[in-house]
């Protein structure tokens, strides 16, 4: 048990000896930055504004690292492609256009792959950014503007596998794209439309009417109507609230399965008495542009489960029960 023990406290030291590496590492690029690096974001967003994409070059880890890089730029709106190193001399290059600037990743500066690819991106993009961890290599030299991310060791205690230096790489990446979605005064409301599918993309896009329960799918009953008759339409729409309105389609109110109950305690007969003598009357509704989460906040507000959605000019057009919400992942 204690040999275990051992083990797990072994095990433990080392991983913690490779975050406080890491950190240390990051710390110190993050003490380095400077005007290369507000040069850059200028560069970007120059190049974001007059429809020019960012183009991520790199070989081996530095590669996967670019790949990351620029799945973030285009989550923020910020077009950006992977190129391939060893493709490019092969047509792949006809991706760069004098309208792109190129972010070139190698921490040696050296990597041969990259090197033979450089004089013709030279050419063909408007700028060339080096991220690198020796700013006197050969890519750095040829290279508009420099970005330092050297670190003094790596996390692998063999100072063999990339570590310190790749997540330093990842770490400028993200500081990039974070500036240049500030500097280019990019929103919730903008993500949101890059990520439709995702949780905050449902929050800021889905309105009332995406959800709302309308046309078949809607009880709808007059005032005259009998409570049973009303209960009929609940049933016909799988719903637990009919809405009760005017001749004009305006809300009279509101008759739920709770209200059935709660009047059939009272009197027995309740079905044969007209469902307007019954109803809810000025229920808590919402206009139909709004937010689903708008809805849900309203429902949760008034501990209600039912909500009529209406017109901007008050006449009924929908319902929203809790449980569309739940089904369209509106939490």
């Amino acid at each position: 048990m204690s040999e275990q023990s051992d083990l797990t406290a072994e095990y433990l030291d080392q991983a913690k000896a490779v975050f406080v590496a890491e950190i240390t590492s990051l710390q110190q690029v993050a003490d380095r930055l400077g005007e290369s690096f507000v040069g850059t974001v200028e560069a970007l967003r120059e190049t974001v504004s007059r429809g020019g994409k960012i183009v991520a070059v790199g070989v081996g880890k530095s590669e996967n690292v670019a790949s990351k890089i620029v799945a973030t730029f285009n989550s923020t709106a910020a077009p950006s492609v992977l190129l391939s190193s060893q493709n490019a001399l092969h047509g792949d290059i006809g991706v760069v256009t004098g309208q792109d600037t190129v972010i070139a990743l190698s921490y040696s500066g050296e990597t041969n792959e990259l090197l033979n690819i450089l004089p013709y991106l030279k050419q063909r993009a408007a700028t060339i950014i080096a991220v690198t961890g020796r700013v006197d290599s050969t890519l750095a030299k040829t290279s508009d503007l420099v970005l330092d991310v050297s670190v003094q060791s790596e996390a692998c205690p063999l100072s063999l596998a990339p570590t310190s230096s790749t997540t330093s790489m990842l770490a400028m990446g993200d500081a990039l794209a974070m500036v240049l979605l500030e500097a280019r005064n990019f929103s919730a409301a903008d993500f949101a439309e890059q990520h439709p599918n995702g949780n905050l993309g449902r929050r800021l896009l889905t309105k009332v009417t995406d959800i709302m329960r309308s046309g078949a799918q809607l009880a709808l009953v007059r005032g005259d109507c009998t409570v049973e008759g009303a209960l009929e339409a609940m049933t016909k729409c799988k719903a637990g609230a009919v809405v009760v309105v005017d001749g004009d389609g305006g809300l009279e109110g509101i008759f739920t399965h709770g209200d059935f109950v709660r009047g059939y305690q009272a009197d027995r007969h309740i079905a044969e008495n007209p469902v307007g003598d019954h109803l809810t009357e000025n229920p808590v509704r919402i206009v139909a542009d709004s937010l689903a989460t708008e809805a849900l906040e309203v429902l949760q507000e008034n501990r209600i489960d039912d909500l009529v959605v209406v017109s901007a000019e008050g006449r009924v057009i929908g319902l929203i029960d809790v449980q569309d919400l739940a089904r369209a992942h509106i939490y």
